[in-house]
């Protein structure tokens, strides 16, 4: 039965927040980790693992997660604050906040939930750790959506992230919030709304001890401030190829800097065509997940599970 959209309900702070739980679970060096998990690990459907980006937090997924476990069918879907970010612990070691050690922690995490091959949903970073999986752990994957990343990471849009990540400040109300982000992506976002804003700034701050601080550990950012943004990024061609054997979707916003037109084309020749690929015009890094692309992503995990129920001898 098709349950429509989600129904909200009143949140800790006095906001709206959709269905689904909390849960903390143990990171294999003791850190604690919020999931916020939707459905029943009994549904019927292909489970989902969402990854958000760098700095970002399990919220990004607040609207496509229930989309999502909703169905049809009804699925298991579970979103990772990785470490130092949304409601996980802070590192007091800002170097354990690199791919190698936040990918540890996804795998103990999908293990610890039992969950079966899983279509993952990676956002920007979040993108990049379901790539270095394939190539550790490829039976998990059952295909993949790779939210406004490739690859190669384009130069100028990382330099322009590395600029203000730890630079954020203080706002002292969430009003506030939305005009700073508005100020500061503008030019990669030029049409969203007054709500939308509100809605990035609530993302981006969590209240604490009476404030508004970033909704991520700022020691990211130091751990980020030996990389030379002058020289190109090691590419990452592959940890891509390692999803050869998966469906893949991937999201560009029509204004990103992070992933370009050329990369996307390589990427859909590398894999002689078979790659869905959507872009989502006047937005940049990343495309929000609401409305119409939640239900494009939605479609595409549907196709992921029509893809399982393919008989092995039509497969070979």
């Amino acid at each position: 039965m098709n349950k429509g959209s989600p129904r909200l309900k009143p949140n800790a702070h006095g906001g709206m927040s959709p269905p689904g739980k909390s849960l903390f679970v143990t990171a294999p060096d003791g850190l604690r980790l919020h999931v916020r998990e939707y459905g029943s690990r009994t549904s019927p459907g292909i489970p989902v693992v969402c990854l958000p980006g760098l700095a970002r937090t399990a919220a990004d997924f607040d609207e496509l997660a229930p989309a999502l476990a909703a169905g049809p069918p009804e699925r298991h879907v579970i979103a990772i604050d990785s470490r130092g970010r949304g409601h996980s612990d802070h590192d007091v070691d800002h170097s354990n906040y690199n791919c190698m050690v936040e990918l540890g922690d996804i795998i103990s995490v999908v293990i610890g939930f039992g969950m079966g091959p899983a279509v993952f949903i990676g956002s920007s970073r979040g993108g990049v750790l379901v790539m270095m999986m394939a190539t550790m752990y490829p039976t998990a994957i059952a295909g993949a959506v790779m939210h406004d990343v490739g690859p190669v990471t384009e130069a100028k849009g990382f330099a322009r992230i590395k600029g203000y990540l730890g630079k954020l400040p203080h706002p002292r109300t969430y009003e506030e919030g939305a005009e700073v982000l508005r100020q500061l992506l503008s030019a990669q976002f030029p049409k969203l709304t007054a709500e939308q804003w509100l809605g990035a700034s609530k993302r981006t701050w969590h209240p604490k001890h009476g404030k508004l601080k970033p909704a991520f550990d700022i020691g990211i950012a130091n751990a980020l401030s030996g990389i030379d943004v002058e020289r190109p990024l090691a590419a990452l061609w592959h940890e891509f190829d390692a999803l050869h054997n998966v469906p893949l979707l991937v999201v560009r916003g029509g204004n990103s800097d992070i992933l370009s037109t050329a990369t996307v084309d390589a990427m859909r020749e590398r894999r002689g065509g078979r790659m869905d690929f959507i872009e989502v015009a006047d937005q940049g890094h990343a495309p929000l997940l609401e409305g119409e692309l939640v239900r494009q992503i939605v479609r595409f995990v549907a196709k992921c599970e029509s893809a399982r129920t393919v008989p092995a001898a039509q497969s070979r």
